[in-house]
């Protein structure tokens, strides 16, 4: 085992560098907001896809954890995590077999959005004394995954009840970032429908950082899934959910070339930076350089636009603030955690690559 760094002057690039103070005081904001707006938190986890910061957010009020995928959940699982929500459509045997090893040791929840989702699911989990409870996953808008329609929802509502190894556990949507009120109205109409037809909603999920701060809207909602609150990152400072201070997430990398005054190049590409742009013009910028932005990714290489008269020089060791933290946890198997210049410690990114 390689000593550990102790200053991020020692860590090799590229590498990511986690704030444990900006993090800390994120997953206490938000704790903090929801418990006054009378929400239940289930934080997912996709975005640091670590036990640690898991049990941090446990530790601070989060009634459980949300998975995207068996792999996540089977890697929280074994760590020791117990309600575990897990909203995606699984199909196939294969799939729902590890499904039912995990609700056999954990309390399990899943969604659907068609009835052949729910019959394979009632193929598998038949134990009318330990039920898995399936939420219906509703389009509020997004254009993803989700039954279209309040009464859409009523009728796999009514076909998830019927099925004696399964339980109706709510609704769930995933609205479009700015418009938690169109969502809020279609939940309402659906709940008033289970109402009418008399089936308990004991759940209505829903998430999405950039609008944590509007989560309570509407007194529908209660339980709220936020994910890259825990670091933030450009995307959320353009939504206007935090500024630069309050981002965790960025990465160490060394300038390797000055081939002309206006560009720089990184030894951070494709394979350490996302591309994703979420309407950024570029792909991250440069921390404390104002100006200076990466505009190209290759795989090995980032390209940096610089200002006139930009200092940096080949050997300099500068930190990206990338547009989407999630995408960059699953690009590297380690990260650093920091306090100022000190290296706290080093994680193995554990649920890295699990993506089935």
């Amino acid at each position: 085992m390689k000593p550990l760094p102790k200053t991020i002057a020692q860590i090799d690039t590229p590498a990511v560098l986690i704030d444990v103070d900006r993090a800390r005081a994120n997953i206490a904001r938000a704790q903090a907001y929801a418990d006054r707006a009378g929400l239940k938190l289930r934080p997912h986890i996709k975005t640091h896809k670590l036990p640690f910061w898991a049990g941090e957010q446990i530790a601070a009020g989060a009634v459980g954890l949300t998975v995207q995928k068996l792999g996540e959940a089977e890697v929280m699982a074994d760590a020791g995590f117990h309600d575990l929500f897990l909203p995606y459509n699984i199909l196939g045997p294969d799939k729902r077999a590890r499904l039912a090893a995990l609700h056999r040791r954990a309390r399990m929840s899943v969604t659907a959005d068609s009835a052949t989702v729910i019959d394979g699911l009632a193929e598998s989990f038949n134990d009318a004394a330990h039920p898995l409870p399936v939420l219906i996953e509703c389009d509020t808008g997004m254009g993803r995954c989700g039954v279209q329609s309040p009464e859409a929802a009523l009728v796999l509502a009514r076909q998830i009840a019927a099925q004696p190894g399964l339980t109706f556990g709510g609704l769930m949507t995933y609205p479009p970032a700015g418009r938690p009120g169109e969502a809020i109205d279609w939940l309402r109409a659906a709940r008033g429908l289970l109402d009418g037809a008399g089936l308990d909603c004991p759940v209505i999920s829903s998430g999405g950082t950039p609008d944590i701060w509007r989560a309570e809207t509407g007194g529908v909602v209660t339980e709220y899934r936020p994910g890259t609150y825990i670091y933030m990152d450009r995307y959320c400072i353009a939504k206007g959910v935090g500024s630069a201070d309050d981002c965790a997430l960025t990465v160490l990398t060394t300038i390797v070339s000055r081939p002309v005054p206006g560009r720089a190049i990184l030894d951070a590409g494709s394979k350490a930076l996302t591309s994703d742009l979420l309407g950024q013009p570029d792909h991250g910028e440069i921390v404390g350089h104002p100006g200076a932005r990466v505009t190209g990714l290759s795989e090995e290489h980032g390209t940096v636009t610089l200002p006139e008269g930009s200092p940096l020089a080949v050997g300099d060791r500068v930190r990206v603030l990338p547009n989407h933290a999630c995408p960059v946890s699953n690009l590297f198997d380690e990260v650093y955690l920091i306090s100022g210049e000190r290296v706290v410690d080093c994680l193995p990114v554990a649920a890295r690559g699990r993506v089935g």
